[in-house]
């Protein structure tokens, strides 16, 4: 570890949904599993104990590809405030829930802290998403720091997801 901090990257969005129920689409593996992959993604496997020192351990495999190799992640929750605030530790992982290195970049920290905080706005809730690396090295932050352009799209991605799922939950689907 060094004394380089890393810079955080944040995404905020707002979603036409009650602070509640988004708060139960990030702690809750019946919602997690029908929105948390990216486009052409899909969870092959989704397990949530929603308590500090609990882990959302998943799986994700292109979508259709039922032969294709696996890319495992795990959260460590660290604090659970309901609805308002969720805090983890991000992780790759294996099938038994160890910590791994990223499968495409080595050199992306092993630890990532992200904190999650819900606010009441009219209409709906504010997610707020500030995501750093954690106990990492300078060539971690750095490659983390690097990292924001395509964090952005992907996670804007899953939040579209997220809009998407939440209008059907509201609608009763």
């Amino acid at each position: 570890m060094t004394d380089k901090v890393s810079v955080p990257f944040i995404l905020e969005r707002r979603f036409s949904a009650p602070r509640e129920l988004l708060y139960a689409a990030l702690t809750e593996a019946q919602h997690l599993s029908q929105w948390m992959s990216p486009p052409g993604m899909e969870l092959s496997h989704c397990t949530v104990d929603a308590r500090v020192g609990g882990v959302f351990h998943y799986a994700m495999k292109p979508s259709g590809a039922p032969d294709a190799p696996a890319m495992w992640g795990k959260w460590t929750f660290r604090e659970l405030t309901p609805p308002e605030r969720i805090v983890v530790v991000v992780q790759f992982s294996d099938a038994d829930g160890g910590v791994t290195r990223h499968p495409m970049a080595p050199e992306w920290p092993l630890h990532t802290l992200s904190t999650t905080t819900l606010s009441e706005v009219e209409g709906g809730t504010l997610l707020r998403l500030e995501w750093r690396a954690l106990d990492a090295t300078d060539a971690e932050k750095a490659i983390f720091d690097a990292s924001h352009a395509s964090m952005s799209q992907g996670w804007g991605a899953s939040m579209d997801a997220l809009d998407k799922y939440l209008t059907k939950q509201q609608a009763g689907r």
